[in-house]
């Protein structure tokens, strides 16, 4: 069987050929162009698919040593930081060996305080250091400083500030020594304050003035010293030794020493429990408590339709990434003979809700568990992250208690419930008794102990702040070693990331990229054949039985 081949035929498949070799060239030109294998999809699917996969991970790693780089920035800082204060400790040491030897005159203490004053400024600075404007020594409280100036008491009666909460008001430039003196009573015996007179000095005991003592419509007792600028106030039954009334140096009676130490402003992670707080209908009236492990805030739901007792089946559920997802379909069986119940969430984590003058749950309720932390975490790999930020408490010490328990605070006043709180750096540690105190890490308490001791002439006080400060010293050591220790994990951590990306984009390359000698291998074979079809194809085209007519 014969099949004529037509014009139209022969026109036909040419371009064709034409075309289906133009668009291999324009393939290899556009991967000459690009210099990449894969362009679309179509070009290899499952090719296409590795590389999304790969380059998911190589953004990974960016962000990561991203993170590492941030970390670093802030240990650095922390480091040189920390440097410093061990220098200014050093300094101190060398002050107060010298101010401790005998041979040394009231003036000589007295021009040595000048110095402390300036390295007791100067460490509150640099534990106020931020690094790209936040707080790097407050824990997850970086908007703020870390510590604020404040005064605070030292007495050489210990139950003066370890039975009594008081509060300092004021402000003053010179430690403020503060005597009690009681006509009708002999030295050293105990007298309420209210019972009292008060005799103050400014001038390093040189001289002393007349204060006041009153009680206010509290009916605390409020130990005023108009000239020095601060007033202290104290529980109404807080009781002090008598002074001779003659002899300003008597030992026997109770002396105060008003004088700087630093408030921290920060949060703490010394108390691995929760807080919770509740909103939603009658939830003021159920007592709610976490318990268990809990690596980050969590919101609990109650799902019932309607009100139930703590006794009936109580349905809820709970999310653990601010309410974006939420575990639903979790029940907590009936039980009539109780009136609490326990809601079992993820890691171990449980709350416990009962009443507190009200049994029933409402619809809708809910209740916020919050873990109490004071890391500053950044993830620097898909399985670990690390910590960046230090508690300064931990190092520098100061005033500090658990602000829920703070009974007031603001400025120069703080009020510290020794007696009825646990104060992570109570008032004890400041004590100091004529037969010697114990030493104290307190880094804060003890530079204020140091001025104030230095500024009063008191070389038994400074021999005491001696061994305190070799303390403090170490414990600054100590925290300079951990940070230390983290910023090696970071660049150790920076070195395998950057491993790790040279690893994937040579992955990467080897998937995507084109190999170039054989493309221009294919570049000159399709040119060829191109050149070659357009050739064919124009001599074909020009043969017609129009030629031969």
């Amino acid at each position: 069987m014969t099949l004529r081949v037509s014009t139209q035929m022969m026109y036909t498949q040419s371009t064709n050929y034409i075309n289906n070799k133009l668009a291999s060239l324009t393939d290899l030109n556009e991967q000459a162009s690009s210099q990449k294998r894969i362009n679309k999809p179509s070009d290899d699917a499952v090719g296409s698919a590795t590389v999304l996969n790969l380059r998911s991970t190589l953004t990974s790693y960016d962000q990561y040593k991203e993170n590492v780089a941030t970390a670093q920035g802030w240990l650095s800082t922390s480091d040189a930081t920390l440097t410093q204060v061990s220098t200014l400790l050093t300094r101190a040491k060398e002050l107060a060996q010298e101010a401790a030897t005998g041979s040394q005159s009231a003036e000589n203490r007295k021009q040595i305080s000048y110095e402390m004053r300036q390295i007791y400024e100067q460490l509150i600075a640099l534990a106020n250091t931020e690094y790209q404007g936040k707080s790097i020594y407050g824990g997850q409280k970086t908007d703020k400083n870390a510590f604020s100036e404040c005064l605070w008491m030292t007495s050489n009666d210990a139950s003066l500030s370890t039975s009594n909460s008081f509060r300092i008001e004021g402000n003053s430039d010179t430690t403020v020594l503060v005597q009690f003196v009681n006509s009708g009573a002999s030295t050293g015996s105990s007298a309420l304050m209210s019972a009292c007179d008060v005799r103050y000095s400014i001038d390093g005991g040189k001289t002393f003035r007349d204060g006041s003592v009153t009680t206010n419509a509290a009916g605390e007792i409020v130990v005023s010293m108009p000239e020095s600028g601060t007033s202290i106030t104290f529980a109404r039954d807080t009781q002090v030794k008598v002074n001779s009334q003659t002899n300003t140096n008597d030992t026997n009676g109770t002396w105060m020493w008003i004088r700087p130490s630093a408030v921290y402003n920060g949060d703490d992670s010394d108390d691995t429990g929760t807080t919770v707080s509740s909103s939603g209908l009658g939830t003021n009236l159920l007592g709610a408590t976490a318990r268990g492990s809990f690596s980050t805030n969590a919101i609990v739901r109650i799902d019932n339709k309607t009100a139930v007792t703590m006794g009936q089946q109580i349905e809820y559920s709970y999310s653990l990434d601010g309410g974006s997802t939420w575990v639903t379909g979790n029940t907590v069986a009936a039980d009539s003979t109780s009136n609490a119940t326990t809601l079992n969430l993820a890691a171990g984590g449980l709350l416990t809700l009962a009443s507190n003058g009200s049994n029933v749950l409402q619809p809708g309720a809910q209740f916020l568990i919050k873990p109490n932390t004071a890391g500053v975490n950044l993830q620097i790999s898909a399985s670990e992250s690390l910590q960046v930020n230090d508690v300064g408490k931990d190092i520098f010490g100061g005033i500090y208690q658990d602000p829920s328990k703070v009974l007031g605070n603001g400025g120069n006043r703080l009020t510290l419930a020794s007696s009825n709180a646990t104060a992570v750096f109570n008032s004890s540690s400041s004590i100091y008794t004529s037969n010697g105190g114990t030493p104290t890490k307190n880094l804060f308490e003890t530079v204020g102990n140091l001025v104030a001791f230095l500024e009063t002439n008191n070389q038994q006080g400074v021999s005491q702040s001696l061994d305190s400060l070799k303390l403090c010293q170490t414990q600054v050591t100590t925290a300079l070693a951990s940070v230390g220790g983290r910023e090696n994990r970071a660049s150790t951590t920076k070195t395998i990331l950057t491993n790790l990306t040279d690893s994937v984009t040579s992955q990467l390359s080897s998937v995507e990229d084109v190999d170039l000698t054989r493309l221009l291998t294919q570049l000159s074979q399709q040119e060829t054949a191109y050149q070659a079809v357009l050739k064919s194809s124009s001599m074909i085209m020009q043969m017609s039985l129009m030629n031969y007519i």
